[in-house]
């Protein structure tokens, strides 16, 4: 696996866990954390959602849904 693909993947499983521990987070919120764009945050997100495993409730919100997810480290 390429190291950006890993770095990617990586970064996308932080997300995903800060949105679990948080419970509902707002796009904003991931911004300031992870200090990267809006525009690469939305892209992860998207992953995500594509993924089932965030849904957004309402504009620029997001949560974690039901679905089990195993993690690996």
């Amino acid at each position: 696996m390429k190291p950006s693909t890993n770095r990617m993947l990586n970064r996308i499983k932080c997300i995903y866990m800060f949105i679990r521990k948080n419970g509902t987070v707002t796009t904003q919120e991931l911004v300031e954390e992870f200090g990267i764009t809006p525009r690469t945050i939305q892209r992860d997100l998207n992953v995500l959602a594509y993924n089932d495993l965030v849904i957004s409730p309402s504009r620029g919100k997001w949560t974690t849904t039901q679905k089990k997810v195993k993690m690996s480290s």
